[in-house]
């Protein structure tokens, strides 16, 4: 699948120090290791509904992991996945009277649009479910010869056939591979089974199928039913991947095993990343990635934000509307990619005045003031992508800029003295455009 173009990021004097991110699984801070290369997997959209502001700020965040690798001038392997072939999907095609492919094809596009508005880097392998089934299939046939896959019986409307992963299987072939690397049920979330099955439940499980040997067993192939697309599917006859073993697969197929982090929205926690990551032991008994992190939730004037509840704020129709996508980047920068906000009206006239307040302000950048300002933001980026933290050294910046230029004007009147003034630099103004750009992603 084809991904959007990036642009070649300014080169800055120096390097960003180590980089400390939030570990979920050990719900702390912790320093990534710093060895060539560098490699993300971030889990892409189900293409029914493009960009909402939650979409926008899981990408956001982890576009600053990005850029603050590169700028430590590491080489990074990225890659994103595009969930083409799902029951939401196919849902909202049936409601809306459109052809799944024609829905997915159209929202994917939008979403790439959105995302190359919002200077977000493009991942290195853009790709789609549909186009991983070739080698989804194989991986699952291998995971029923190990006995960690299995196929349930049909009945109450339901075909035979399906296949699904055993978690306790998993769990038992880990132990028994030794203490290095194992996988377990509850390794990533840290939720205990009766905390997994409502949320199971909620995020696209099916605790309730009979024939099951766990509630908590995710279905890795669903057979071929009437009136839904399906695949050749080898030995487990036509039918569809699950969701969970889409990602593994693409992952471990473009990335290192294990690769550097594994990113995504804190929804994604349980029981996505949690069955991904037992999928990548079972298949290649090695950890699927080395640290997982993941964004806060973010809703809409006080309430949840959710297609169910039809209150979702789009990135495209902000932009049809006329809003400057740097200021929605810098409305979501506002807020540290961990804790969960609400999108309000006031928080983006907040980013429109802020980043008019910067553009003003470059045009007089003071002369010996951008490299300070760089080093800054720097240092809250290498701790833990502390996007709030930068923004409030350049609002400093700013302030400083405008007054010195205010006073300088003053000078030249002669309503004040010329003494103590610092003088404009084109020079500064450059570093200081090229380091938003190169680091947060804003353009001037």
């Amino acid at each position: 699948m084809k991904t959007w173009k990036s642009p070649a990021l300014p080169q800055l004097p120096g390097v960003m120090p180590g980089i400390q991110l939030h570990e979920t699984t050990a719900q702390r801070v912790v320093p990534l290791p710093d060895t060539e290369p560098a490699s993300l997997y971030v889990c892409g959209i189900t293409p029914y509904d493009a960009t909402h502001i939650g979409h926008a700020a899981t990408y956001v965040a982890f576009d600053l992991l990005n850029r603050a690798w590169r700028d430590q001038d590491r080489t990074v392997s990225y890659v994103q996945n595009v969930t083409d072939i799902d029951d939401p999907l196919l849902e909202r095609a049936t409601r809306d009277g459109v052809d799944w492919r024609e829905l997915a094809i159209s929202q994917t596009a939008l979403f790439q649009a959105d995302m190359v508005a919002l200077n977000v880097l493009a991942p290195d392998n853009y790709i789609g479910a549909v186009e991983a089934i070739g080698w989804i299939v194989p991986e699952v046939e291998k995971l029923i010869a190990a006995g960690i896959a299995y196929p349930v019986a049909g009945g109450n409307g339901e075909p035979d056939g399906d296949i699904y992963f055993s978690v306790e299987a998993a769990s038992a072939a880990a132990k028994s591979g030794g203490p290095d690397s194992p996988w377990w049920l509850g390794q990533i979330s840290g939720l205990t089974e009766e905390e997994m099955l409502p949320f199971f439940a909620e995020r696209g499980g099916d605790p309730e199928r009979a024939g099951k040997r766990h509630r908590l067993d995710p279905l890795l192939w669903r057979v071929a039913r009437e009136g839904e697309p399906f695949w050749d599917g080898s030995s487990l006859g036509d039918g569809r991947p699950g969701w969970h073993i889409e990602c593994t697969v693409i992952a471990q197929r473009f990335l290192p095993k294990p690769f550097t982090v594994q990113g995504g929205g804190s929804d994604l926690v349980f029981p996505h990343h949690e069955m991904g990551a037992g999928h990548a032991f079972a298949l290649e008994h090695t950890p699927m990635a080395q640290h997982y992190s993941h964004t806060g939730m973010v809703g809409l004037d006080g309430e949840k934000m959710s297609k169910s509840l039809g209150n979702l704020v789009l990135v495209s129709v902000l932009r049809a509307e006329g809003t400057d996508p740097a200021a929605i980047r810098l409305a979501i920068l506002a807020h540290h990619y961990r804790v969960d906000w609400f999108w309000t009206q006031e928080l983006l006239d907040d980013a429109e005045y802020r980043l008019e307040r910067w553009r003003k302000a470059v045009q007089t950048a003071p002369d010996g003031s951008a490299k300070p300002l760089l080093a800054e933001m720097r240092a809250a980026l290498s701790q833990d992508l502390d996007a709030p933290r930068a923004l409030a050294a350049v609002d400093a910046w700013a302030a400083a800029s405008i007054a010195a230029a205010t006073a300088s004007a003053r000078a030249a009147d002669g309503s004040q003295p010329v003494g103590g003034v610092a003088a404009a630099s084109e020079r500064d103004a450059d570093l200081v455009s090229d380091s938003l750009e190169a680091l947060l992603g804003i353009k001037l």
